[in-house]
């Protein structure tokens, strides 16, 4: 059973056997006669579209999708009209056409075992309570449509689900309740959709932050009741998201603080997650802002996940996803999602059973996903340890998906996976066709419980007992004569008895229950107490100056106050102004997502991660005035600072670590020096360096600008070249702009490198070298414009007058009062 794997790929690690040389000699042989008909040309065998007969067998194809248009009561061309009534025995010709098929998962070699007798399906747990178990898979805005996005998280709120926003962001709008629909399902506030009722949400439960940090502002984070990390994506582990630039229109790209038109990829690791205490420091950030939501992480179906899900749990994760190789929205070219990921079988029984036996399990709910399409699936999941269960493609298909696959092209017929307003107008789903599907779902797995004999689904979540293989289904096909599936089973802690892993050590609901942070949070919640910031912020006026003495060990400060912020006043609302000072060494992440109004400084030094998702605001870093080091030649600061910012100014008299400004999409920073990959992946913003950098500046990087100080001339080999390009300050307008933010440097830190630099302003500025990719080659501060009247120097309050200079003008003195307070 083993041979070919010993022989070929020696080293893997296989659970369940499977094929030897000759049964793959077999099959290519099988393949001869129909090359020598095709004179001797390549067959197209139906690999990544399905060919009728000939071609490989796909689990989603577009006769599946009609089969459970037709249960739903979905119509594609009856756009805006209501559903029909929904057809229970349609749904069985779905169900038989999936039991019937070619074999395509483990799962499908499995077959029930009780230990009980049935019972009658009256004594089995509701329709209701089994929908709470149901969330839909992380497609985001963008790889899907407006339409499609809203109506998945509409119909999973409706049954009392959890829907995911995917890294995409969400509009703001969608966190508000919605109560002006008319007699005909419409609402003046989503005129795009159809059957709405009042009471609807369309604010997905759980709001995903993946590498690339999409659209992840305050708002956003605290409007969530559950936060997932993304580490990686089952149906292409190893590779970031991505979203071809055809689909990037320009409501995507405001959503996601990028450029209209260009390619989005977010990068393959988190910058801010290196090693199990990195994505611990991360949880402690999400929880720190939004105490109230969960965090789960999101994990690949993979040899040895159980290692990484006890890491993960001991991390203070509150969920653990296991994503199956299986799915995908389609928005990845093909390259990446063809023989990449794996079961998801084998990494939530892995999972599962190393999380109890290393007396974990209680501390996290099992989440798993990845083709899951049927009743059957889901009971399936639950024996292996499953808890919740998410539906990514198959829910797509519900809402009107014809399975076309040509989401990456954005010409989705049916308008669910296009950005294109003509297609989007050919969307045919409604939340009551999604409904309609999960009640299906619910009600199969209801039958199954009874067949079962088991009243209560929790009952059946970790009893990998009542599984045994199906001789039937293994003759079906030869090449699953050497699958042996007894390992599959034999490594899972028997939980006949011991149920106490389905609640949480003091006996709770694992769902009633998050994580909060212990004494790395002491100084944020004092903060957050201080009667006159409460104040300023309950008033939503006023200021408040106040300081603080900070340790290393005070991790993600000013996160709560952002947090209380966002939740009083959104992204945009506040009119106070909060001066916050500390003074000493900062644990990671300080100034986390700082919002406009909110101007803190830090006396002392950061580490890494400061300024993580800030969004607006000042974010000031210096040292203290005894320090015993010249500033511009000493590290302040740590690695990753500003890694996914959306505004707000930046400024450190002092030299940052690696990765300074990945990701950036908004924010205007200067620093003394960086080390490698600054603004990498940046999208948006201005970087100023006053100091040398390391290597690799500007890789991956497609919005934004970046000035950088070169006294010794070896600036432009560090520079990776792939897609930005390199100039002297060509432009009287890039020059003000840089003048101006070095200008304000000075004023807020006191840099004797930025006074040296303006003192000497005719000879210093012919030192800087400007960086831009072809996204900004068009800009007033890149190429010669006509008719151009300002520019901006600030993000730190995105509506305010200091933001932009008039051309030829200087900063007023009280301009300069308001920079330098």
């Amino acid at each position: 059973k083993m041979k070919l794997i010993d022989l070929c790929f020696k080293g893997t690690t296989s659970r369940v056997g499977g094929i030897n040389l000759e049964d793959l000699a077999i099959e290519t042989a099988s393949m001869r006669p129909e090359v020598a008909d095709a004179k001797m040309k390549l067959i197209n065998y139906g690999y990544y579209k399905p060919v009728p007969k000939l071609g490989e067998y796909h689990a989603n194809s577009s006769d599946l999708a009609k089969l459970l248009h037709n249960a739903i009561g979905l119509d594609k061309g009856a756009v805006g009209e209501k559903a029909n009534p929904k057809n229970a025995a349609n749904y069985e010709i779905f169900k038989k056409s999936l039991e019937e098929a070619p074999l395509a998962n483990i799962r499908d070699l499995l077959d029930f075992d009780s230990d009980r007798r049935p019972i009658d399906i009256s004594e089995v747990e509701s329709v209701e309570n089994i929908m709470k178990r149901f969330c839909t898979g992380a497609m985001s805005l963008g790889a899907l449509s407006r339409e499609a996005h809203e109506v998945l998280a509409i119909a999973v709120n409706r049954v009392g689900g959890k829907s995911n926003s995917g890294e995409g962001g969400e509009d703001t709008i969608r966190s508000k309740t919605i109560t002006d629909v008319d007699e005909n399902g419409k609402s003046p506030s989503f005129p795009h959709l159809h059957g709405l009722k009042n009471g609807d949400s369309a604010n997905s439960y759980i709001h995903q932050v993946a590498s690339g940090r999409f659209g992840v502002t305050p708002e956003f984070l605290v409007t969530a009741k559950q936060l997932e990390i993304k580490i990686a994506q089952g149906a292409k582990p190893g590779e970031g998201g991505q979203l071809p630039g055809q689909k990037v229109s320009k409501y995507i790209a405001g959503l996601r603080a990028s450029k209209e038109g260009v390619t989005l990829i977010s990068p393959p690791p988190h910058h801010d997650i290196y090693s199990i205490e990195d994505l611990a420091q991360l949880i402690h950030d999400l929880h720190a802002i939004n105490e109230q939501a969960g965090v789960s992480v999101k994990l690949v179906s993979s040899i040895g996940i159980g290692t990484v899900a006890c890491g993960v749990a001991k991390a203070s994760a509150d969920v653990i996803q296991i994503s199956g190789g299986d799915g995908g929205t389609g928005a990845s070219p093909l390259s990446s999602i063809k023989h990449a990921g794996g079961p998801w079988e084998l990494g939530l029984t892995e999972a599962h059973s190393a999380l109890l036996s290393n007396g974990l399990r209680d501390r996290v709910t099992l989440r798993v996903d990845g083709g899951i399409r049927t009743g059957r699936d889901i009971v399936m999941a639950a024996l292996m340890g499953g808890e919740e269960f998410g539906f990514g493609t198959i829910a797509m298909i519900a809402e009107g998906c014809v399975m076309a696959r040509v989401c990456h092209l954005n010409t989705c017929p049916v308008g669910v996976t296009s950005q294109k307003e003509e297609l989007r107008k050919k969307f045919p789903g409604t939340p009551e066709h999604v409904v309609n599907f999960f009640h299906f779902v619910a009600e199969e797995v209801r039958q199954l419980m009874a067949h079962l004999g088991y009243s209560k689904f929790e009952d059946l979540i970790g009893r990998a007992d009542l599984l045994s293989e199906s001789k039937s289904q293994k003759k079906r096909v030869a090449k699953t004569k050497g699958m042996d599936l007894n390992p599959f089973f034999s490594g899972v802690p028997d939980a006949t008895e011991d149920r106490s892993f389905l609640r949480t050590a003091d006996g709770k609901m694992k769902d009633e229950i998050v994580h909060v942070s212990g004494f790395s949070s002491d100084l944020d919640r004092e903060v957050v107490k201080t009667p006159e910031i409460v104040k300023v912020i309950s008033d939503n006026e006023g200021s408040a100056s106040v300081k603080f003495n900070i340790k290393n060990t005070d991790r993600s400060v000013c996160a709560m106050l952002s947090g209380d912020v966002a939740r009083a006043h959104g992204n945009k609302g506040f009119k106070g102004k909060l001066n916050v000072e500390f003074n000493g060494s900062a644990g990671q992440s300080f100034g986390a997502f700082l919002l406009p109004g909110m101007n803190i400084k830090l006396v002392g030094e950061g580490n890494d991660y400061v300024g993580k998702g800030m969004h607006g605001g000042q974010l000031t870093v210096v040292p203290t005035e005894d320090a015993g080091f010249v500033a511009s030649e000493s590290s302040i600061i740590g690695n990753a600072c500003l890694y996914g910012a959306t505004g707000g100014d930046f400024h450190a008299n002092g030299r940052a670590g690696e990765r300074f400004a990945v990701r950036n999409s908004g924010a205007y920073a200067v620093t003394e020096g960086t080390g490698d990959h600054c603004c990498e992946y940046m999208t948006g913003g201005v970087v100023v360096s006053l100091g040398s950098v390391g290597r690799n500046v500007g890789a991956g990087m497609t919005g934004g600008i970046g000035y950088f100080y070169d006294d010794n001339g070896g600036f432009p080999e560090r520079v990776n070249n792939e897609i930005v390009k390199m100039q002297r300050l060509s432009t009287a307008e890039g020059e003000a702009q840089l003048k101006t933010m070095i200008e304000r440097h000075y004023e807020t830190t006191g840099s004797v490198k930025a006074k040296t630099i303006l003192d000497n302003w005719a000879d210093e500025s012919g030192k800087f070298w400007q960086i831009y990719p072809p996204a900004e080659a068009e800009s007033p501060v890149v190429k010669e414009v006509d008719g151009v009247d300002e520019f901006r120097i600030s993000a730190e309050a995105p509506d305010g007058a200091v933001c932009f200079l008039p051309v030829g003008g200087v900063l007023t003195p009280e301009q300069v009062a308001r920079c330098a307070d």
